[in-house]
């Protein structure tokens, strides 16, 4: 299903205390519901919105509201919500369990053929999302690592290039320092982002081999470049992907899609829990999730956590990290609760 829906949400009464304990340190709540159910939540103040597709926008809308009764004080104290009573809430409500009929078979009617062999998707959400690629012109992949969004995004472009449907490849990807700095790396710009673009390089060579990679490349029919090489580009007859995209700003966002030209395709792929932008700065894929969700022409692909393919012990580790971060969320949460008493107690004046 491509269609996403748009479900308001007003939590009453409002309560500045209660909605934090239901968002969580730093929203970790909200990211939790959303990466585990494939969703967007964006709120101010009581008043969320949820984005996503229809059955799982409304378990979301369902399971916000549960939880906020939860927070309703008991003899003065608000509920607290951990992580484990959104896991709980999810499985109670069935949403992951349901039967994905409106999905595509996946491993038949979709498939991708590369110098590496025919690649299959896995799941049905993968199944969608290599469809969609084929007929929409622009599609968002949004959700965790794991999924196959950029991977199956370059051999959707292999596979449309090798057909000569298009003429060229476009890689892109924004130049934002994930916690580390860019200035002291040797070279020019390009250079400095290269190992940021490695992993649509190694993706290219697996599926075309190294020696005519290097061919395209020098032949500029594939090219690999950071997002700030894209202004003032009008690109026709091409297969572009954006990744990262979840760093690109409003501004950036807007550039790239108006850059797309006639016979042409792109793919913006992403993971909203993984903004690496300045605090205050909003995410471009996170606002396109909430302008674009009704133009027909794009298409929105939201993965869940149970669409990671990877290792098994892949999900194990992200396992043990989350229940790392719900003890430390804990923690934190206990602190903050000692500091307040502590800073009433203190506040309380002596009684003589």
């Amino acid at each position: 299903m491509n269609k996403l829906t748009t479900l308001e949400l007003s939590l009453e009464p409002a309560d500045n205390h209660r909605l934090a304990n239901l968002c969580g340190p730093f929203d970790d709540n909200l990211k939790l519901l959303e990466r585990r159910l494939g969703v967007e939540i964006n709120y101010r103040g009581n008043q969320f919105s949820i984005v996503g597709e229809p059955h799982t926008s409304e378990a979301a809308k369902a399971i916000l509201t549960r939880l906020y009764v939860d927070t309703a004080p008991v003899k003065g104290q608000i509920g607290d919500v951990e992580p484990e009573q959104i896991h709980l809430a999810i499985k109670e409500s069935g949403v992951l369990e349901q039967n994905l009929e409106s999905s595509i078979p996946y491993g038949k009617e979709v498939m991708i053929k590369t110098k590496k062999g025919i690649i299959k998707p896995r799941t049905p959400n993968q199944a969608q999302y290599v469809m969609n690629m084929v007929t929409h012109d622009i599609t968002f992949g949004i959700g965790p690592a794991g999924t196959g969004k950029t991977y199956l995004a370059v051999a959707a472009a292999v596979d449309a290039l090798e057909r000569q449907e298009i003429r060229r490849i476009l890689l892109t990807r924004p130049a934002v320092e994930a916690g580390e700095k860019l200035g002291f790396l040797p070279g020019d710009l390009s250079q400095k982002v290269d190992p940021y673009l490695r992993p649509l390089y190694d993706a290219l060579f697996e599926m075309l081999g190294f020696e005519r990679v290097e061919k395209l490349i020098e032949r500029n029919v594939i090219e690999v470049a950071p997002l700030a090489y894209m202004r003032g580009r009008t690109l026709n007859d091409a297969f572009i992907i954006l990744d990262e995209s979840q760093n690109t700003t409003v501004e950036q966002m807007k550039m790239f899609l108006t850059r797309i030209g006639f016979n042409s395709r792109a793919v913006i792929t992403g993971d909203v829990t993984q903004i690496d932008l300045p605090r205050h700065t909003k995410s471009g894929l996170r606002h396109a999730i909430e302008v674009l969700a009704e133009v027909d022409e794009i298409s929105f692909n939201m993965f869940q956590s149970t669409d990671v393919v990877r290792h098994p012990v892949v999900a194990r580790i992200v396992d043990a990290y989350e229940k790392w971060d719900a003890e430390q969320a804990k923690i934190q949460k206990a602190a903050a609760q000692a500091r307040r008493d502590a800073a009433e107690h203190t506040a309380k004046p002596e009684v003589e």
